[in-house]
């Protein structure tokens, strides 16, 4: 027999979380067709030896919603093993839309997922209106990797309110019902789901409040009735549970997501969870509801990170502690290069470290309260700030923070912060654990992972381009909690790849893949787990009009395939376009 793909001599860990075992694995018309032997030709042959073979891996939240539109990569996710790629949470995106609504959706996007509002004005390639349009016009387009699409809250609610929406305004009968029918027309052309966004901290690029953010029970409870008698689709929501205004009515906001999950009749939700320092303790809460309600017959799910949520902090990235002193101000239009050098000249560095930081935060910024509450803070704040290495560490020890040098130079933590910036010609980067960090390790993260409602994402793939590249989180997966960890117990191989591919997989609803097995897509990772590494994240210029983003390369992908096409070899991009749109159901 002539197989079209045939990948030999592996270690097959293949996503069910059984024990890895030495098989071949054959590859015909985009499905596999056998795990064994194989014995016979094939008109491509991938060796394996020394590597382990697993499935594709799929990401449940990602932010590639403009990008998609434009951009056949799909990186940084293609680069990490990602196969599938789900967008469209947070309760943000590009349709349903009218015509006028096409930079107010910018604006939100913008805001919300620090993606440059020119590049996506250039880039965006409108051509719909309806959600099922917008469906249409993605699966016109190959790509490296698939893609499926939820529909927001946000856009929605733009869609049927208009300016009461964007005004927050109480929805009505007649406009429940609108968007009600709106997101079961999206359920049935194939969106994965539904998602809302019901944080503080997403602003609009004016600054605003998001149009979903206080969104009633009534109108949550009405749009998930359009799950009714579907037996397909799912919904995510990410709060802070009022974690800034109020933090008393942590049980109030739990009880409308699970009002909501309700309403859907039984469809699986996920929520995020993250451990946070102005409420360190609000994890175990939403694990301890989280579980309650999973007892009570909800499949609720939560969505945890592979290693702290961090900032990159840069004088090119989009934030950094001097931003919003006067002195730095006045040097900000310079070259990156003579920005470093002008302010690592004696005087102006004298001069800068005597000032504050003015008011960046509040009305008519998108910039969240919490970014002036850090920059209050920072001198404290330099215990989590670490210098980015060449290779990076993402769990660092105490001893390696800029604290740390800064008492060991005999100066002030924000000198330290500052000389550490203007290194590298400015180039130099400052890694912020702001999540996931608040004990110094990631055992508190590894509690997160190791619960059975966790699922592994929030890498936001697409978005937060000037701050993080989180994208990565597969390989930070493999290499840190399965090889390299230190500091606390690892997790075991097969584990990990279960959670990045099938367990994922069957959450979303998607029966064709996530797992190596006969009759399944042949969606496929070969990868060298002893080289597996990342590199340092590094700001490009390739987005539209412009626009930086950062990407984080790895080394050790051997081999990435999708649909029975090799897409990547050797950490490299093929050419090869097979993705396409995945519907649900």
């Amino acid at each position: 027999m002539t197989w079209d793909l045939k990948i030999v001599g592996g270690s097959v860990v293949d996503g069910t979380g059984a024990p890895a075992f030495s098989a071949n694995l054959a590859v015909k018309d985009g499905r596999i067709v056998e795990i064994g032997r194989c014995a016979g030709a094939a008109a491509t042959v991938i060796d394996a030896e020394r590597a382990i073979v697993t499935p594709g891996f799929v990401d449940v939240h990602t932010h590639y919603d403009g990008q998609a539109t434009w951009d056949a990569d799909m990186l940084p996710s293609a680069q990490h093993g990602v196969t599938t790629a789900i967008m469209g949470n947070c309760g943000v995106g590009f349709a349903p839309v009218h015509d006028r609504d096409h930079q107010r959706l910018i604006g939100l996007m913008e805001g919300v997922e620090d993606i440059p509002g020119a590049a996506l004005a250039e880039g965006l390639r409108w051509g719909w209106r309806s959600f099922p349009d917008y469906l249409d016009a993605l699966d016109s387009m190959p790509r490296t990797i698939d893609i499926g699409a939820q529909i927001p809250h946000d856009a929605l609610r733009l869609h049927v309110m208009g300016e009461r929406g964007a005004a927050q305004e109480p929805a009505t009968r007649d406009d429940i019902a609108a968007m009600r029918d709106l997101c079961r027309e999206a359920l049935e052309a194939g969106a994965i789901g539904f998602s809302t966004g019901r944080t503080d901290n997403h602003r609009t690029i004016e600054g605003k409040w998001t149009p979903s953010s206080e969104s009633g029970v009534a109108e949550l409870q009405g749009i998930a009735s359009a799950f009714d008698g579907l037996g397909h689709g799912v919904i995510q929501a990410v709060s802070d549970f009022d974690m800034l205004r109020d933090p008393t009515r942590f049980d109030a906001e739990f009880d409308v997501l699970e009002s909501m999950a309700s309403a859907a009749g039984g469809r699986p939700m996920s929520i995020s969870l993250m451990e946070r320092d102005q409420a360190p303790n609000q994890w175990r809460q939403i694990l301890a509801r989280a579980s309650a309600a999973h007892a009570k017959g909800i499949d609720m799910k939560v969505q945890v990170a592979a290693r702290p949520i961090g900032l990159l902090l840069g004088l090119d990235a989009t934030f950094h502690p001097f931003m919003g002193f006067p002195t730095y101000k006045a040097f900000a239009g310079l070259p990156l290069a003579e920005r470093a050098r002008k302010l690592a000249e004696p005087a102006i560095k004298a001069r800068l470290l005597s000032e504050k930081s003015e008011r960046m935060a509040g009305d008519g910024s998108p910039i969240p309260p919490l970014a002036d509450l850090l920059l209050a803070q920072i001198g404290m704040l330099s215990r989590r700030l670490f210098p980015l290495r060449a290779v990076p560490d993402y769990e660092p020890l105490p001893e390696t923070s800029l604290f740390a040098a800064a008492a060991a130079r005999g100066i002030s933590p924000l000198e330290a912060i500052l000389d550490a910036l203007t290194a590298d010609e400015g180039k130099a980067l400052i890694y912020f654990p702001l999540f996931n960090y608040q004990g110094g390790d990631l055992e508190h993260l590894r509690e997160m992972i190791e619960h059975p409602l966790a699922l592994v994402g929030l890498g936001d793939g697409g978005a937060h381009v000037g701050t993080t590249c989180d994208a990565s989180f597969p390989t930070t997966m493999l290499a840190h909690w399965t090889r390299d960890r230190t500091r606390g117990p690892r997790l075991p191989l097969e584990k990990v790849v279960a959670m990045l591919s099938r367990r994922n997989a069957e959450f979303i609803g998607l029966r064709d893949r996530g797992a190596l097995a006969v009759g399944l897509k042949a969606d496929i990772n070969v990868i060298d787990l002893e080289a597996l590494g990342l590199e340092s994240p590094r700001l490009v210029r390739d987005l539209p009009a412009g626009g930086r983003r950062f990407l984080q390369p790895a080394h050790g992908y051997r081999a990435t395939v999708v649909s029975g096409a090799v897409t990547l070899r050797s950490d490299r991009l093929t050419g090869a376009l097979p993705g396409r749109i995945v519907r649900a159901a």
